[in-house]
């Protein structure tokens, strides 16, 4: 059922690494990239908690903001 919810989630964010991201060139300060740390945590965490940690990792992505390596946490639950 959770596979079944984060599917249309992913998808869209397939969409801008593959129609969008292109074209706004490589700006990125995290490694993972946004958008690949947004599909990550909806996998490992699934849809509510994903999306709140994605949408975290956006808003942390600003000229102020931090750099470098920042991994999708672990899911406690396994």
């Amino acid at each position: 059922m959770n596979k079944f919810l984060v599917t249309p989630f992913i998808l869209l964010v397939r969409f801008y690494q593959l129609a969008i991201s292109p074209w706004m060139g490589s700006n990125c300060r995290y490694q993972p990239t946004c958008s690949s740390y947004m599909i990550e945590a909806l996998k490992e965490h699934g849809l509510l908690k994903g999306l709140w940690l994605g949408t975290k990792r956006i808003g942390r992505c600003h000229p102020w903001g931090g750099h470098g390596y920042d991994p999708v946490p672990k899911n406690k639950k396994e």
